[in-house]
């Protein structure tokens, strides 16, 4: 999730129970790393073992020596995407393109885990498209070449993110590989999770957007998993923590131009997750929030939005609102 899972919410994620995190989508062309978003992206210090670094691109030799400066950069497992919808990434026959071409994906797996001494995975979709579902022969390519884990997203690629996901593919997957693989697509609450691993039999679930404003979702499966019991809601005081964790490395990590800009969308996640407000509220909190320039200003906006009595802070005359 290329623009979400930065640093700071890989660490925050990993801190409320995440086993594993990968950082964002970095280009297999070396010679663009020098930009500040490349630089950013491939910034791992600080976090816990193991640091997964996920590559992008659709020329084997250049996905190979991307694998291997990433190692010698401190990458501790190389993840390799072919499973991004994004159509910039697809036009450049990336991402899920590559599952329309089952030879270069040969080409591309074998290089990669020839090229280092690290564990290599790979994340997919379960075909380019409705007709063409090969999910099953990439993951058997895959685990030929010597790939250590498979991620497998429950949609082809011209669903993108729509519909619904389907398990049927992964659980067939899991039927006939030797190595783990871990669910995806539609994971979003602990009973959710729980469903997904019964069905397809899979050794992990992966989930994606639906942290995105609920970053506690991986302590809440953890403890579903183990006791069988749902982890009440957070309370409004520990959501304050983790919202003000959250801004304060945000703005540590982007700096104090960038950093507010970076916050408005995990805030805005933060407030569609929030179920004491309707609709038309979470809009004009949104709006609200965007409008804030100063970490100071989103500090105290999230003191009151986290407070018992947050509407009638912030839908009065002379709130943040007005």
């Amino acid at each position: 999730m290329a623009g979400v899972t930065d640093r700071p919410f890989r660490q925050l994620c990993r801190r409320l129970g995440a086993g594993w995190v990968v950082g964002e989508m970095v280009t297999s062309d070396p010679s663009l790393w020098h930009t500040r978003k490349s630089q950013q992206r491939m910034d791992h210090s600080g976090e816990p073992s193991p640091r997964v670094v996920q590559i992008a691109g659709g020329d084997a030799r250049m996905l190979a020596e991307a694998a291997h400066l990433n190692a010698a950069l401190g990458a501790e497992v190389i993840d390799i995407n072919m499973g991004c919808p994004a159509k910039k990434v697809c036009n450049k026959a990336a991402g899920s393109a590559l599952l329309r071409d089952e030879t270069l994906v040969a080409s591309i797996v074998n290089a990669v885990v020839a090229a280092v001494d690290i564990p290599v995975t790979l994340k997919i979709r379960t075909g380019w498209c409705a007709e063409s579902n090969n999910a099953v022969r990439i993951a058997k390519i895959a685990e030929d070449a010597g790939i250590q884990a498979l991620a497998v997203h429950g949609r082809h690629r011209q669903q993108r993110y729509n519909g619904y996901a389907e398990y049927d593919t992964i659980a067939d997957i899991k039927s006939r590989v030797n190595i783990p693989v871990f669910a995806n697509g539609d994971i979003t609450s602990a009973s959710k999770a729980a469903d997904v691993l019964h069905y397809t039999q899979a050794d992990a679930v992966m989930v994606g957007r639906g942290a995105q404003g609920n970053p506690w979702i991986f302590q809440q499966i953890t403890h579903f998993l183990a006791h069988g019991q749902h982890l009440p809601a957070p309370t409004l005081s520990e959501r304050r923590a983790v919202l003000s964790e959250h801004l304060s490395a945000l703005h540590g990590f982007y700096g104090h131009v960038m950093g507010p800009k970076i916050a408005r969308k995990h805030i805005g996640w933060y407030i569609c997750a929030d179920t004491r407000f309707n609709d038309t509220e979470q809009r004009s909190l949104k709006r609200q929030f965007n409008a804030l320039e100063s970490l100071e200003s989103q500090f105290e906006w999230i003191n009151d939005a986290m407070a018992c009595d947050a509407s009638a802070r912030l839908f009065v005359k002379g709130s943040h609102a007005a």
